[in-house]
């Protein structure tokens, strides 16, 4: 299981923003517990929210894989008077408390009309005001890039973007075609070509049934984390980890459990947001970074890299720059989980430009 945790941990610790057991039903308010917003068809979509409800500054997160949208601990740009934020985080298809895609829906409709339904839940007055900030980190990347550069019959709300952040980002599979060559061989044989001809999606399955295990209650899902999140940090990494801590008033055995149980409450309620990891790299989003027109390339893209980051390499980083014509690297020191330590200066960097 040594391999499976490593491969694990930048999913489970990166995106993840503390939080608390708590969930309300659907309320507009200010509150930063879970809400409900019913969907089409019998679906839901999940949702934290803090700051300033009433800005129409709005900074949308997306979360990796293992995990839930959680504003309960935002960061600090999210919460200064001065310049007011509404920060949202959603939870993306099959994760936590928010339904799959319908059978006949593909991933990135769906994405694209869950942030849609969302954002005019949440400003049915004033739409047309909002100014849209859009990051995402790790696999939340992915869905990131899809809202940048849909259509905007698809996305009306892609007119609205200011800003793009993606955070240790992988590219398009389906674009960057020498992904496959960063793998090792438990990724590649999750994510490699294969996964095409996976018709009956077997692989997925059999993750399923490895991390379950792994992940059926906190204490076991923290037990694993603990097991495998110091296991690739250098003594740098970990000074800064400890500071962060120090910083957020909170102890190692506190930030472990919250995300162990925010870990526990993604797949709780059905596996289908692992099932469906490998294929989404691959899908078709419906263009391509090189040819997005001048209105789509408008919005800076902010891509970040983490130089001793072993899971999303550089090259996938490098590959974005190269092809969104309004992008710019910049690099942190850390592996993967380091981003998490940024994140402030991150959206204060978005915000600037």
């Amino acid at each position: 299981m040594g391999t499976l945790e490593r491969s694990l941990r930048s999913t489970l610790y990166t995106n993840t923003l503390l939080a608390g057991p708590e969930i309300k039903l659907h309320m507009r308010s200010s509150s930063t517990e879970e809400q409900y917003l019913p969907m089409p068809r019998g679906r839901t979509l999940a949702y934290s929210a803090a700051g300033t409800p009433t800005s129409t500054t709005v900074a949308l997160y997306l979360h990796g894989a293992f995990t839930v949208g959680n504003a309960s601990k935002p960061p600090k740009p999210m919460v200064d008077e001065d310049k007011p934020i509404h920060y949202i985080c959603p939870t993306l298809p099959g994760w936590g408390k928010t339904s799959p895609p319908l059978p006949d829906t593909e991933y990135v409709d769906c994405v694209t009309g869950d942030m849609t339904a969302l954002l005019e839940h949440l400003y049915p007055n004033n739409a047309d005001e909002i100014k849209l900030y859009v990051a995402g980190a790790s696999f939340g990347s992915l869905p990131a890039q899809m809202l940048y550069g849909a259509p905007y019959a698809k996305f009306p709300f892609g007119r609205r973007i200011a800003g793009l952040l993606l955070v240790v980002p992988t590219a398009s599979y389906r674009h960057f075609t020498d992904y496959y060559k960063t793998l090792d061989w438990f990724s590649y044989l999750f994510a490699g070509p294969i996964v095409k001809y996976d018709y009956f999606q077997i692989v997925p399955k059999i993750m399923a049934l490895l991390i379950g295990a792994q992940f059926a209650n906190a204490d076991r899902a923290e037990a694993a984390l603990k097991r495998s999140l110091f296991a690739t940090m250098d003594d740098d990494e970990r000074e800064v980890y400890r500071k962060w801590r120090e910083d957020n008033r909170v102890s190692e055995r506190e930030a472990l459990r919250e995300l162990a149980e925010l870990a526990v409450r993604s797949v709780q309620t059905s596996w289908e947001g692992i099932r469906m990891l490998p294929r989404i790299g691959h899908a078709d989003w419906g263009f391509h970074p090189d040819t997005l027109d001048e209105e789509h390339n408008r919005p800076p893209v902010l891509v970040v890299s983490a130089r001793q980051d072993r899971m999303a390499p550089e090259v996938h980083q490098r590959y974005l720059v190269d092809h969104y014509k309004n992008a710019r690297m910049k690099y942190i020191d850390g592996g993967h989980s380091a981003p998490r330590y940024y994140m402030d200066e991150l959206w204060d960097e978005l915000f600037s430009r």
